[in-house]
């Protein structure tokens, strides 16, 4: 399993190398493009074969087809390569839902806490300054009289940076903290989302701390959801939460501060008694 999951991470980089230097014409020996041939049906006849085995096993243990698939996806992609796609896709989506001025797992009657004007300015200059690099080295390379082939390459690299900047943005726009009756849910765009009951809150009050560090950062028992360097509400917990990193690892925690654009409206939302869930039998009158 080990050397399928480090043949699979191996290959591809490999092969995009070989490429690369094919194109530009660099005198690649032809030992070295025979092996990395015969590497790339090996790996695969590797990998088939490990999955088949995987699949097999869930089966035997009872998992149904989709189950199993899981387990095979699981066993031989490493978890942070999962966790990086998927803040990838999160990020398109959230490109969508920001076009159409939608927000995610906001649902009715929740309040939503937002946290992205803080890093508009930032944002934008980022964005900026990305625009100004693609657009100046597509002028340079131009003016070098580099190969359209390659030109078009670092185009099309640099234009899905860009989308993936956008998206990042979008993600925090999108992807709001949310209070409902049951709970309160702290997201850092696509990177973070934990789910607190509120039953377990024990305390919520301000804070002013404006130096904080990282995007999500754990520290004697106590996480920080910073946006940035800034923190400016505190939730205490009359129990541990076990929350997620952004790279899969597991931390629990007994407070967590995070940063709120209006953290009045935050703790009112927050201190409001929960409305009861209404009984079946009022559901039920016409």
């Amino acid at each position: 399993m080990k050397i399928a999951r480090a043949a699979l991470l191996a290959v591809f980089p490999a092969e995009l190398t070989l490429v690369v230097l094919l194109l530009s014409g660099a005198d690649v020996p032809a030992g070295l493009i025979l092996a990395a041939e015969a590497a790339v049906p090996a790996v695969l006849a590797l990998e088939l074969t490990v999955a088949c085995r995987v699949f097999a096993a869930a089966r035997r243990d009872g998992a149904d087809r989709r189950a199993a698939l899981r387990e095979v996806r699981d066993r031989l992609v490493p978890r942070q390569v999962l966790r990086l796609a998927g803040f990838e896709l999160k990020g398109n989506h959230s490109l969508l839902l920001w076009a159409a001025r939608r927000r995610s797992g906001v649902p009715e009657g929740a309040v939503e806490v937002s946290y992205a004007r803080e890093q508009t300015f930032t944002q934008s200059l980022w964005l900026f300054a990305m625009t100004v690099e693609l657009v100046g080295f597509e002028i340079l390379l131009r003016g070098l009289g580099v190969p359209d082939w390659l030109r078009i390459l670092v185009l099309v690299v640099d234009v899905y940076g860009l989308l993936m900047a956008l998206g990042m943005w979008a993600a925090c726009v999108t992807r709001p903290h949310v209070v409902t009756r049951d709970e309160l849910r702290l997201r850092s765009g696509a990177y973070f989302d934990a789910r607190i009951p509120r039953d377990r809150i024990a305390a919520v009050r301000s804070v002013r701390n404006l130096n904080e560090t990282g995007l999500i950062r754990v520290e004697d028992g106590t996480a920080a959801v910073v946006v940035a360097s800034r923190t400016n509400l505190v939730v205490e917990l009359t129990e541990p939460v076990t929350i997620v990193r952004p790279m899969g690892a597991r931390a629990e925690v007994r407070a967590i501060r995070f940063f709120a654009d209006d953290p009045a409206a935050a703790l009112t939302a927050l201190r409001t008694s929960p409305a009861p869930a209404p009984s079946p039998e009022l559901a039920l009158e016409p």
